[in-house]
Order: C-alpha cells, then sequence, then structure tokens
C-alpha cells in the first residue's frame, strides 16, 4: 500500500506545480488578482533652461594678412598684448615693392613723354589718329600701375583696425608669407565691443533660444563669482568642426578681465516656462539611460507597458519628456511582480 501512495503523491506535487507555472515563466496563477496602488500623471511648471559649455572669445576676432606676398621684416607685437586702433603691428621688407613702384614711375614717365611726341606728330600730320590713340591708352594703363602699386605699397604694413588685443602670432620675422596668408589674430575690445562665450548646442535648443536671452554664466578661471548675461547672437549655419550650432552669450564683466579661451558653462533661462509631466520614481520599470517603462492600468484590469523618456529628476518625482499625458493612471506598488499579462486591482488611487 505504501509502494503505491509514493508514486501517487509525487504525480500530484508535479500537476500542482505544472499549473502554476504560466508560459511567460513566472509562478503566479493566470487568474490571479494582484491589489495595485495606482496615481495620476500630474504636471507642472517648470524652467526650461538649457545648460551648455563654451570657450570665451571676444565678439569680432580678425585673422591679419598682408595685401601682397613678401619676407616679414618685423612683427612688433607679442601674444596678449593689448594695441589701439591705427598702432603699426607688423612690416614686410620694402625692398621688392618699393622697386615695383619705381618701375611703374619710370614706366609712366616713358608713356608721357610718347604721347606728347605723338600728340606733335599728329598736329603735323606725320603720325595717325590710331597712333595718338594708342600712346594715350598706354598713358592711362601707366597711370593705373603707379596707382595700383601705390596702393599694395600701402598695405605692405599691417595696422590695428581696431582697439584689442593680439591673440596670437601666426607668422614670424624672416618668413616668406604670400599674399592674405594670416600673421596675427587679434581680438577687438572697442567700447561697443565685449567678450562673448561661445556654446555649441543642439538643434532643438537652438529653436528655443532668442536674441537677448538671459544666461547665468561660470568661468572656471573665476569660480567664486557668478556672471550674467544675454544671448548676443546664435549662427543660421553649424560649426563644421564640432557639428553643433554656435550661440555667442555676452558677458557683463565688472573688474575681471579674462583671457581668450577660457572654459566656461552657461544656464540660458527662459521666461516661457514650459508644462512637464510628472510621476513618482517607484512608477519607473527596466530604467536605461533617459528610457524606462511603466504599467498603465486598462479598464478590463489588463496592464499595458508604456515607453517613457525621462527629461530629468527633481527631488521627489520624475519629469516625464515625453509617452505620457497628464491625467493618465500608472502603477506604483508591486511593479516587481507584474508583467504584461497580469490581472490587477486598483487598491487605492493617489492625485
Amino acid at each position: 500500500m505504501k509502494k503505491l501512495l509514493f508514486p501517487l503523491f509525487g504525480s500530484l506535487l508535479m500537476l500542482s506545480c505544472v499549473q502554476k507555472v504560466k508560459d511567460d515563466g513566472s509562478t503566479r496563477d493566470q487568474n490571479e488578482v494582484t491589489a495595485v496602488k495606482v496615481i495620476t500623471v500630474g504636471s507642472q511648471s517648470v524652467e526650461d533652461s538649457i545648460y551648455t559649455s563654451g570657450l570665451i572669445a571676444t565678439e569680432n576676432e580678425a585673422r591679419l594678412s598682408f595685401k601682397i606676398g613678401g619676407v616679414v621684416d618685423r612683427i612688433l607685437v607679442e601674444e596678449g598684448q593689448f594695441v589701439k586702433q591705427g598702432q603699426l603691428l607688423a612690416t614686410l621688407k620694402p625692398t621688392e615693392i618699393n622697386s615695383q613702384l619705381e618701375q611703374a614711375s619710370l614706366a609712366l614717365d616713358k608713356a608721357q613723354r610718347d604721347y606728347s611726341r605723338a600728340s606733335n606728330l599728329y598736329k603735323d600730320s606725320v603720325a595717325t589718329l590710331e597712333q595718338l590713340q594708342n600712346s594715350q591708352t598706354a598713358l592711362e594703363l601707366a597711370k593705373r600701375s603707379v596707382e595700383t602699386t601705390a596702393f599694395n605699397q600701402q598695405y605692405a604694413f599691417i595696422k590695428a583696425p581696431a582697439d584689442g588685443f593680439i591673440i596670437s602670432r601666426i607668422g614670424n620675422s624672416g618668413e616668406i608669407v604670400a599674399a592674405g596668408t594670416a600673421v596675427l589674430s587679434m581680438g577687438e575690445t572697442g567700447v561697443e565691443k565685449g567678450w562673448v562665450l561661445r556654446v555649441g548646442v543642439t538643434d532643438a535648443e537652438w529653436s528655443s533660444i532668442y536674441a537677448g536671452q538671459k544666461a547665468i554664466v561660470r568661468l572656471d578661471a573665476f569660480s567664486d563669482r557668478v556672471f550674467t548675461g544675454a544671448v548676443y547672437k546664435k549662427s543660421r549655419s553649424v560649426d563644421q568642426g564640432s557639428g553643433t550650432f554656435l550661440v555667442d552669450i555676452r558677458i557683463n564683466f565688472s573688474r575681471e578681465t579674462p583671457a581668450a579661451g577660457m572654459f566656461g558653462k552657461a544656464a540660458l533661462l527662459s521666461d516661457r516656462p514650459a508644462e512637464v509631466n510628472t510621476i513618482p520614481y517607484e512608477a519607473l520599470v527596466q530604467i536605461s539611460g533617459n528610457r524606462a517603462f511603466v504599467y498603465a492600468p486598462q479598464q478590463d484590469g489588463s496592464l499595458k507597458k508604456k515607453e517613457v523618456v525621462i527629461q530629468s529628476f527633481n527631488a521627489r518625482e520624475v519629469i516625464i519628456r515625453s509617452g505620457l499625458q497628464a491625467g493618465e493612471q500608472v502603477v506604483v506598488s508591486n511593479n516587481a511582480f507584474l508583467n504584461e499579462h497580469s490581472r490587477v486591482a486598483i487598491a487605492s488611487t493617489d492625485k
């Protein structure tokens, strides 16, 4: 008798286990109803600030060069040196351009003589009208050559186009430079010009930024100070180097004098608060980066698993960027025991 009971008991135990195991591997009965607590998705107004970082620069930066090529004679300034408008910064060796001007002057003298001779011969009916006109054209070309060479001679020197400071020396004395090759880099700091924090923003951030938007700026060089500023301008094309859109924030410095290239962080403040949806931390399941899932109860007692995108966190709640609407309900209890096949009964509802 005992030999028959043991196999029978084992078979009943196995059958019981099979009935409790669901298709998805859980050990809860498919018809079991779990009591859950739900909460209604809330909304609140928050400042739609944009946080970014960049480097200090001046509003206007110029790469100074000679109009003509030649050998650099002298560079009269050093990096970081402040300069005044019209101050001489660099020169080319003048031998070549002076020689060209002298040749053009000699050619002009010859053309003047040829024209005078042709004019006299034409009066005596010895030269033709065509010869007179040709000599007159040669005279005009010689005059223009002298003007062009004299103009180029003026640009064998580099002078400061405005008040500012030298950012970098790109060339040195004795180097041979081509026309238009940058020799100095200068930042303009005139009365109406100032320092800016040049930052990069994404496409979505760029669309919400506007000129005059207020900003809070912090610099590593002045860690104990907080500076105010405003958006001065934003680019209309993407920066090829960083792949972002550049925005210049004009900073209100009082006594401090920064340096180009300093690192800074900025918070762009908006005067148009944004409405955001919020849920408790307990509602989130399967969090990965800024994405997570929540369970939303349905009228028939089933659950719908919904993906949400997290914007940020505060001390009590999660701010949701997308995936939920205000007024929807989400489960905030027993989430660890639930899946998309679970049946639930709402025990309590909070707002």
